[in-house]
């Protein structure tokens, strides 16, 4: 019994490392082309050679006529999903805090009946009248910020998350005098660490690979975002392979150190999703 266990548990091992190689291999490939000498790319899969000319290319005029038009996709990423991430904690948070902790609070079951209604549809379908509403806006930094800074499972995430919280640590401040922004403040967001991290990244993370809506409001090469930018300047068997490898890797770098930095409270806020 006990050599059996030993064989499934290695059996165990071997498959676990074998799908984690396979999931990571594409992200290897995506770095090794970006460091190869340009007529080997697509060609090596360990390198033999080194070059830095695929980012070089990026930090000049880049194939798209103007120069550092990559590093102003890269500031265009950056300036808009770190705000949409950091709108869509506070309102999830004012409002998952409402909804569940304000106990004269009138129309709950209004709100949220009204974000289960909404969840039950796949966002592309607002596509268009969040544009035709947007459009105003078109090429601008609120344009791309504001439609997408409400996020309907932030707002889950925090109600669900509050009403786990005993409520008698609220009614002790609200009788000490506290109104419902110093309660906010120093009780309710310290206490959703995790939460809040898991939201802001999830939310940073899927703003800053979004596609659709970035290339119908800014269509100016100026305000474009790297992901568009990617998939607007490079065709999959162009002649530019290089630099796309290089951006693609430019891409996955902030959600890598964003990870990195805050993956003890990314666990957290997973284990409790899996309460």
């Amino acid at each position: 019994m006990k050599r059996k266990k030993t064989v499934r548990t290695a059996a165990a091992a071997v498959l676990t490392v074998i799908l984690l190689m396979i999931s990571l291999f594409p992200f290897y490939y995506m770095v090794v082309q970006s460091i190869l000498p340009w007529d080997r790319i697509d060609k090596e899969l360990i390198p033999t050679g080194f070059t830095l000319r695929s980012y070089e290319y990026l930090m000049g005029t880049g194939g798209a006529g103007k120069s550092y038009i990559w590093l102003r996709a890269l500031w265009n990423s950056l300036a808009v999903s770190l705000p949409t991430a950091v709108i869509s904690v506070v309102c999830g948070l004012l409002i998952g805090y409402a909804v569940t902790k304000l106990s004269r609070f009138n129309g709950k079951k209004f709100i949220m009946d009204s974000l289960l209604f909404q969840m039950f549809f796949p966002t592309i379908i607002l596509l268009v009248p969040k544009f035709m509403i947007s459009k105003g806006m078109s090429n601008s930094y609120p344009g791309m910020i504001l439609p997408l800074s409400v996020s309907t499972w932030a707002i889950f995430m925090y109600i669900n998350y509050f009403r786990t919280l005993p409520d008698a640590v609220f009614e002790a401040a609200k009788i000490d005098g506290a109104g419902p922004l110093v309660i906010i403040r120093k009780i309710a967001f310290p206490t959703t660490k995790s939460i809040t991290t898991i939201v802001f990244l999830s939310i940073f993370m899927g703003r800053w690979s979004e596609l659709m809506w970035d290339m119908l409001i800014s269509p100016k090469v100026e305000m474009q975002t790297l992901n568009v930018l990617i998939s607007t300047q490079f065709k999959p068997m162009g002649n530019y392979p290089g630099p796309m490898y290089a951006a693609s890797v430019i891409l996955t770098l902030p959600i890598i150190v964003l990870f990195l930095c805050f993956s003890k409270y990314f666990k957290e806020g997973i284990s409790f999703m899996l309460k």
